[in-house]
């Protein structure tokens, strides 16, 4: 068994410029994928996600978030996951479906991480192990990015 990172170097993007958005007839009640952009900048940077892996359907009150592990066999793809959906969760109102799936034939296990982030229940036992929370929280909220 190795020990350390798996994907020690990846590369880094540099930040896109973009155009600035304009406020939709709703006000800030817009969920715009520019603004989920802004929240989860760093998995941009690491092409991770991409402004094209963002779908946000406002009449049916839907946000699907499709990533790129940076690596097929990336062992932190169900973290990236839990990360995303606990930040779009915090962020976004209760009344949107998040649905979160790893982009098709990017990583060795896709059905079994998106069968995980996409259900409810096992969402829910999974950050309720508080070594897998403290992971989640470290990766939302550290300063050392």
């Amino acid at each position: 068994m190795t020990l350390g990172l798996i994907n020690a170097n990846p590369v880094v993007h540099a930040k896109k410029e973009r155009v600035a958005r304009n406020e939709g007839p709703h006000g800030d009640d817009v969920v715009d994928p520019l603004e989920i952009y802004d929240i989860l900048l760093i998995l941009f940077l690491l092409s991770v996600l991409s402004e094209e892996s963002i779908t946000v359907d406002e009449k049916l009150g839907r946000i699907l978030i499709t990533f790129t592990p940076t690596i097929q066999h990336c062992s932190m793809a169900t973290v990236i996951g839990l990360c995303l959906r606990v930040k779009l969760k915090e962020c976004f109102p209760p009344q949107f479906k998040v649905d979160i799936k790893v982009a098709p034939g990017s990583h060795a296990d896709e059905e079994t991480v998106n069968k995980l982030l996409n259900d409810k229940e096992r969402v829910a036992a999974a950050l309720e192990n508080p070594n897998l929370h403290q992971l989640v929280d470290e990766c939302l909220y550290s300063k050392e990015l």
